[in-house]
């Protein structure tokens, strides 16, 4: 039998424990292990949640890695062809990591209308095409078909048919140049689906089209392409996946990764990490003093137990024992109830979208939730092993009470 387990049952089991001079500061523990835990979920879902998002995003515009021709040329029109027949395509064997590759090509073109232009980038995509992000994006009509023939449909961002007046089902034309000496070459595009991927960075610079047209306008045989993108099962290995790939191509081709391309996103999405490492600090420490405050208390309350038990023979760390029972209970219930309303409060934000935020800030529309139980296990057991190694130090005042001043003590 363990004694002290059963004394702490006891405890925690009196009526009178709970009506105590004591009580007060106990509730104020727990609501502060709970409130911690609390915060740190929603920070923890949130951060990691934003982070996603936004990675996605870029990730859907340009895949985790590019592969062109080395090109001292930085803009994002695709310049020196790639030959399409390569060992790597269209099945990426040599690096296991690697799920899908697709072949693109970008061209700077002009967009007019009657009454405007605007300037954009149009990405030529085939049949291989990746559409998994841009169907969560689209919010009106539908996807461009490219696997048939050659044809003019075309999806633009609802940041460009906001600007220009458009609508799904309009046509409009677009002005290709060639160089100072010649007429632009016009083609007459049809809207087939608007997307809004929340970037507007990217947003307001890409129309997705057919590659065919990139090609004939370029002048570029039917297996010639601007580039390869390069999608990974796992983003948190790009870095490895990225020197893999590197390898396994031709030496006259180059990769770079997608946060390497991006790097100002990518550093900038980091900080969300420091920010959540500090929010879980700060949350710890304050639980844990207050979990200590309420250890010193319920010393305090039973001073002439202690005495009781020092004098049937029970040993400091036995008797400690007991208090350190009384307050991995205390620390559980406060777990239970932040988990309860932390978990609540993100599944209502991951479903009924309450909380929103400012997309030019943010590049998203809502507060984002990632759930995973991995993290959330960690952090539980986490926070729990935290506050209850804090209150070993604390415990330690019960070695030093002496069993007669106990006992008379009032």
């Amino acid at each position: 039998m363990n004694l002290e387990l059963f004394i702490a049952k006891r405890i925690i089991g009196n009526k009178a424990y709970k009506s105590s001079v004591s009580a007060p500061i106990i509730k104020i523990g727990i609501a502060a292990i709970a409130i911690g835990i609390i915060v740190m979920l929603i920070a923890i879902a949130t951060g990691l949640g934003l982070q996603q998002k936004i990675r996605d995003k870029v990730v859907a515009f340009n895949g985790h890695i590019e592969i062109t021709n080395y090109d001292t040329n930085a803009s994002d029109e695709s310049q020196v062809p790639i030959l399409r027949d390569q060992d790597f395509y269209p099945k990426f064997n040599a690096v296991e990591e690697v799920t899908h590759i697709q072949g693109v090509a970008t061209k700077f073109a002009v967009i007019r209308t009657e009454t405007d232009f605007e300037g954009v980038v149009i990405k030529g995509v085939g049949a291989d095409y990746k559409w998994d992000y841009f169907k969560e994006f689209l919010v009106d009509g539908r996807l461009p078909d490219f696997s048939g023939k050659r044809n003019e449909e075309i999806l633009i961002s609802s940041y460009l048919a906001n600007r220009l007046g458009f609508k799904v089902g309009d046509k409009f034309q677009t002005l290709f140049g060639e160089n100072l000496n010649k007429m632009p070459r016009i083609i007459n595009y049809e809207i087939v689906g608007i997307y809004n991927s929340g970037f507007q960075e990217l947003d307001e610079k890409f129309c997705i089209a057919d590659l065919r047209h990139i090609q004939r306008l370029n002048k570029w045989e039917a297996n010639q392409i601007g580039s390869f993108e390069v999608f990974i099962d796992d983003f948190s290995d790009i870095d490895e996946t990225y020197e893999n790939v590197f390898k396994a191509i031709p030496s006259m081709l180059n990769a770079t990764p997608v946060n390497k391309k991006y790097y100002t996103v990518f550093e900038w999405i980091k900080i969300f990490e420091a920010n959540i490492n500090i929010i879980i600090i700060i949350m710890i420490i304050v639980a844990g003093i207050n979990m200590i405050t309420t250890l010193l208390v319920l010393i305090l309350e039973r001073t002439n137990m202690i005495g009781i038990l020092k004098a049937l023979g029970s040993s400091n760390w036995s008797v400690r024992k007991v208090f350190l029972y009384n307050a991995s209970y205390l620390i559980g219930l406060g777990l239970l109830w932040g988990n309860l309303i932390g978990l609540g409060l993100l599944f209502a934000q991951k479903y009924f979208k309450l909380f929103p935020l400012n997309p030019d800030t943010y590049y998203v529309s809502e507060a984002p939730v990632y759930l995973h139980w991995d993290y959330i296990l960690i952090l539980n057991v986490g926070t729990f092993v935290a506050c209850l190694l804090m209150l070993l130090i604390p415990s330690v005042i019960i070695s030093r009470i002496s069993p007669v001043k106990a006992i008379r003590f009032e």
